[in-house]
């Protein structure tokens, strides 16, 4: 029977340790926004207000600040995962990273459909600005863009962390950041969603996401990581 050296341990927990931490502390959010959604709580809604007030582009927006900004949200979309990652699982099938493959599929996958289905339970209106929410039919919390955005981030790092020196991780950990804040910020500036909608999602995708990559041991060390040796 196999033993993972004391060194392997210590690596394996380095890894889950962080990982249960932000899963929890996603789940803690959520919990609270959604909460505070369900019983109106006033110092939300306000708050909620006050921001989309202030970042609304307006209903009379020129058709190129309109194009700019749905350019910019589009990384958020389920088709934008798709075609980042369907090539990913591509390579990963070719080279039997099996495990690998299925947890990146599981998160990618889910993250949707859950998102929705958060959604229709707790029927949030979104902001009824004209050229904004008021034009959508689907409930607003928690924003399907934001929880898609930061699944899609979330499991490209993990795959390539191990893969990665440092100052690569470095960059690319800040520029996965600057992406899951901009897509959020473009649903506010287009009036679809309020800043809780956005935060939900934030948390729904980074706790989805690494609780599959815990359940499926997709962390550094574990069986469904990648190392540099097998690729």
């Amino acid at each position: 029977m196999h033993t993972a050296h004391p060194g392997q341990t210590r690596h394996r927990a380095a890894s889950v340790v962080p990982a249960r931490l932000a899963v929890a502390g996603s789940v803690v959010v959520f919990a609270v926004l959604a909460w505070a959604v369900m019983v109106d709580f006033a110092p939300v809604l306000a708050a909620d207000r006050r921001v989309a007030a202030a970042l609304y582009a307006g209903d009379g927006r020129s058709r190129w600040v309109e194009l700019l900004l749905e350019v910019a949200t589009a990384p958020g979309l389920s088709a934008s995962r798709a075609v980042v990652l369907l090539p990913v699982l591509v390579w990963l099938v070719l080279r039997r990273a099996w495990w690998t493959a299925a947890w990146v599929f599981v998160a990618a996958a889910g993250v949707g459909p859950l998102t929705t289905l958060l959604k229709d339970a707790l029927g949030r209106l979104r902001p009824q600005f004209a050229g904004g929410g008021a034009g959508y039919a689907s409930f607003g919390f928690p924003s399907g863009h934001s929880s898609g955005i930061v699944t899609l981030v979330t499991i490209l790092l993990v795959v390539a962390w191990p893969l990665l020196a440092l100052p690569a991780r470095r960059a690319w950990l800040a520029l996965g950041v600057a992406l899951v804040l901009l897509v959020g910020l473009t649903r506010m500036w287009l009036g679809v969603h309020y800043l809780s909608d956005v935060l939900g999602g934030w948390a729904l995708g980074l706790g989805w996401t690494l609780l599959v990559a815990l359940v499926l041991g997709a962390l550094p060390g574990h069986r469904a990581a990648l190392s540099r040796e097998t690729t």
